[in-house]
């Protein structure tokens, strides 16, 4: 993936993206595959960068106010809940909606066991 320097840019003036030698570093797939949608959704004109970086800035803000370690552990999970109040103020998808997919992804990755892939068929309340 070789996202465009205005991404980088705009999170600088926030939280600067993690990279290394060969770009974006993510910790699980998970921060890639937000990262990738944000790219995909910005092209597609959904949002301004600078919508982004407010977007991205007020999440990590809640997330300080709410006692967040700030040590860089949790940047795509600020990221992601940036990516959601986009995604909602912009009536792509119903906040409720999203909200009803965080919980089956979270009760999946629960039932999932370690080393295997979370995945919302694991959803134990998921539809059959």
């Amino acid at each position: 993936m070789n996202p465009p320097d205005d991404v980088f840019a705009a999170a600088a003036k926030v939280a600067p993206i993690p990279v290394g030698a060969d770009g974006p570093v993510f910790s699980s797939p998970w921060e890639a595959q937000a990262f990738a949608m944000t790219l995909r959704l910005h092209e597609r004109g959904l949002f301004t960068w600078r919508e982004w970086a407010q977007a991205l800035a007020e999440a990590i803000r809640k997330a300080q106010a709410a006692g967040d370690a700030d040590d860089g552990s949790t940047y795509y999970a600020h990221w992601l809940a940036a990516l959601e109040t986009l995604v909602a103020e912009k009536g792509l998808a119903p906040a409720d909606a999203l909200a009803e997919r965080r919980a089956a992804l979270e009760r999946a990755a629960r039932a999932t066991p370690h080393g295997q892939p979370i995945l919302l068929e694991n959803d134990p309340l998921g539809r059959r």
